[in-house]
């Protein structure tokens, strides 16, 4: 899809001679006769570059309509003044206001367009700079994990980033199918331009169309102004359709054919907007199944899985928890009381490895985040860990504890011995719990937890 250039003159002339060099080098033109219009056409149709005449008619010229652009309109869009009364003053006060370049009139159209290709030029290095930032400063993640499974999908996913290949990644919830997909744009060479998510799930399947293509002013009820759709947004990007596999087959029939000619026109409009855009889909569902069962079109699922990936769970890569769970500690380091960074202890970290996770990656996330919060200390232990996990794991062994003798496991020979000790100290304080906690140095709650864990009952 071509740049798109908003021109904004007064003079029809100007503007039709403008719109007609602009349109033979390629680019897209809008036109807008004063400034009112310049700044609706701005936020309707997110033009990639603006050429504004400082002296126009009505309440808004030239330079208040840059300062509301530079005032959070749109702060990053290129301008190019032009003016036909132009002083030095007056391309002083536009430079300073944010203003790319200033062009006197008469127009020399030859050094229009160079100003225009530099500008724009200019904005896509200024994009690939901000790429690269976040790219040094980890925002741009990748999949965390040794385990076989994971070193297999990130090699996967190289592979394919590269090129401009159609990606379905199948997964659970929780798994990261939103990270695989960020981590292909983000090594894709697509990385500079957007990655735009439609959660297919979420949306009604009356407003599915004016999402995706987006809607004309009136089109319907409460539609008062014109709107971009997801595939607009996403030119020269990514278009991130997740849970795919919860859209309707009415809502599959009318995407299939926007897929396949990335054309479209608005809803209530008559333009067709060309569009060029990288799809990667997601879904927790086998849609092969989905196929056979009449719920998911057959066009489409071949449309889509060009390359598939797959995400494991959790519970299938249960080594690469210490990793994640280092990762969400650092992550969440600087919520906790006092900024510290906090750790599991090693029993803690058993516990974790031996839970289903059925939630998988976003559970895990989400406890990790939880003990951070709600642990005053720095280490945190077994007693700190929810009831639920305890019971699923069974006796856990304490750490320091002696190895028992006679072919007993060290396992089982620590939780024998922790489990023998908290039942003397409970003899000699009489099961008076709190006395106990007070003797081994324990929270009352924090023995409490450790009891059930190894199924200490003094109701038995």
């Amino acid at each position: 899809m071509s740049r798109l250039i908003l021109v904004a003159d007064d003079e029809a002339s100007i503007r039709q001679s403008l719109s007609g060099v602009l349109g033979d080098e390629g680019f897209e033109v809008l036109e807008a006769k004063d400034g009112a219009e310049a700044l609706a056409k701005v936020a309707d149709e997110s033009p990639d570059l603006l050429l504004l005449d400082i002296w126009m008619p009505g309440e808004l010229d030239g330079l208040e309509v840059l300062r509301r652009l530079r005032d959070g309109a749109a702060p990053l869009l290129p301008v190019i003044m032009i003016s036909g009364h132009g002083n030095i003053e007056t391309a002083v006060k536009a430079i300073r206001l944010g203003a790319y370049d200033f062009i006197e009139k008469p127009l020399s159209l030859e050094k229009v367009v160079v100003a225009v290709n530099n500008a724009l030029n200019l904005q896509r290095l200024a994009e690939e700079n901000v790429l690269l930032r976040q790219k040094v400063s980890g925002q741009a993640r990748t999949i965390t994990g040794q385990s076989e499974a994971v070193r297999k999908l990130r090699s996967q996913i190289e592979l394919v980033a590269p090129t401009n290949a159609w990606v379905l990644i199948s997964g659970e919830n929780g798994t990261g199918k939103e990270l695989v997909a960020r981590s292909v744009h983000a090594l894709s060479q697509r990385a500079s331009r957007p990655l735009v998510e439609v959660n297919c799930a979420a949306i009604p399947e009356e407003l599915i169309e004016s999402e995706l293509f987006g809607h004309e002013k009136g089109a319907f009820t409460g539609a008062t102004e014109r709107r971009r759709g997801k595939f607009d947004l996403a030119n020269e990007g990514t278009l991130f359709l997740d849970e795919i596999g919860d859209m309707s087959l009415k809502t599959q029939s009318k995407i299939l054919r926007i897929l396949q000619e990335q054309r479209f026109e608005r809803v209530g409009g008559s333009r067709t907007i060309q569009v060029n855009v990288r799809v990667i889909a997601a879904t927790n569902k086998d849609l092969e199944q989905e196929m056979n069962a009449g719920r998911f079109r057959e066009d489409l699922y071949w449309r889509l899985n060009v390359v598939p990936l797959s995400v494991p769970p959790l519970r299938e890569r249960s080594q690469d928890i210490p990793l994640l769970v280092e990762d969400f500690l650092q992550e969440f380091g600087a919520e906790s009381r006092g900024g510290g960074r906090k750790r599991l202890s090693e029993e803690a970290l058993e516990v974790l490895a031996r839970h289903e996770w059925p939630g998988n990656v976003r559970e895990l996330k989400n406890l990790v985040e939880r003990l951070v919060i709600l642990t005053p200390h720095e280490v945190i232990g077994l007693a700190d860990l929810p009831e639920g996990l305890l019971e699923q794991a069974g006796p856990v062994l304490p750490e320091g504890s002696q190895e028992a003798s006679g072919g007993e496991g060290l396992r089982e020979a620590r939780a024998r011995f922790e489990r023998d000790y908290i039942l003397r100290m409970l003899a000699e304080h009489g099961g008076n719990i709190s006395q106990t906690a007070e003797a081994i140095g324990l929270e009352r709650s924090h023995l409490h937890k450790k009891m059930k864990a190894l199924g200490i009952d003094l109701g038995k």
